[in-house]
């Protein structure tokens, strides 16, 4: 059966609406195909990951807890973006208990005088673990509340000593071509790639996270260690990661390969700047669907504009999106 694939056409040629639904329109029909011959892992259902995981004893970090409502440990779980198991909600968490977590380590490399490769458990101990519960703020207009356990970012970095020519952070997550059946459909150039700058990644905010809910990560929220920024939409915070980059000119990250003129590389949450194709204005809460439950307003850097807004003074946040 042949899937034919959408234009290579530069996005600046036609419409962000063309562009959406070429690629909307090649997944369904990768998927029928896929279907049609038989794939594995495209419409297996059977590999289940873990909704909990193992004890991962943290001390609640006072500094970094907002007061709304934590979302159910069931939805953080359960409804997911992650792409390379699947496209739909549900498929993280039906498809990725094939997923291979151990042996794991990451490799730190480019602009740093110390680079190294640190095992998932050396990472664990190279700063003392702490929960923090953030805002996680999606593009799409939906929320969460969700207690992260990790620390922040900057430990690492500190410790691999980064040269004078690191002016931004790559993220580089795994590929795993035989637990992972959303690689099959190249939705976006794998693996996944995301950045920040340095001013961003050192940011005491900016959390490299190992567990949630108290317990290491399940394989559907970024087993075994991620990003977590959280004042920009989650796509920026990158899931199970494999490679660290510290490089001097900013990294061409998944999503702004895809399509440019729906996502940008800051991707700071900002209501005043919509969606080509939606309003950021106002956001949808996880687990607060009710038939009467309002819309909540979205707030600029997604309520951590006190400690953060400071890294874009003189910024056009709407150019800079």
């Amino acid at each position: 059966m042949l899937i034919r694939r959408p234009s290579d056409v530069r996005p600046s040629e036609i419409t962000p609406e063309q562009v959406y639904r070429d690629r909307r329109r090649w997944i369904l029909q990768a998927g029928l195909a896929a279907s049609a011959m038989g794939l594995s892992g495209w419409t297996d259902r059977r590999a289940f990951a873990q909704t909990t995981g193992v004890k991962l004893p943290a001390a609640r970090n006072g500094a970094y807890v907002v007061m709304d409502k934590p979302t159910s440990q069931k939805d953080v779980t359960t409804y997911n973006n992650f792409y390379e198991f699947g496209t739909d909600k549900g498929d993280p968490s039906s498809r990725s208990g094939r997923f291979r977590t151990s042996p794991w380590s990451v490799s730190v490399e480019g602009e740093v005088l110390k680079p190294q490769t640190l095992s998932i458990d050396d990472l664990r101990k190279l700063a003392p673990l702490e929960e923090r519960i953030y805002r996680l703020r999606c593009v799409e207009g939906w929320s969460m509340v969700i207690p992260w356990i990790g620390y922040s970012l900057s430990a690492l970095i500190r410790r691999v000593e980064p040269t004078g020519n690191a002016k931004f952070v790559e993220f580089v997550s795994a590929m795993q071509p035989d637990t992972m059946p959303g690689l099959r459909v190249p939705v976006i150039d794998w693996p996944y790639v995301e950045g920040l700058r340095m001013d961003e990644a050192m940011h005491p905010l900016t959390l490299l996270a190992f567990g949630v809910y108290g317990e290491t990560l399940p394989n559907q929220n970024g087993a075994p260690v991620r990003v977590v920024v959280p004042w920009k939409y989650g796509f920026k915070s990158g899931k199970s990661l494999v490679k660290i980059r510290f490089v001097e000119k900013q990294p061409m990250t998944s999503w702004v390969r895809a399509a440019p003129h729906e996502y940008g590389f800051y991707a700071n949450v900002n209501p005043e700047v919509p969606h080509p194709r939606w309003s950021q204005a106002t956001e949808r809460r996880i687990g607060e669907d009710g038939l009467f439950s309002p819309k909540r307003k979205t707030l600029k850097f997604n309520g951590y504009g006190e400690q953060v807004a400071s890294l874009y003074s003189g910024m056009d946040l709407a150019r800079y999106y």
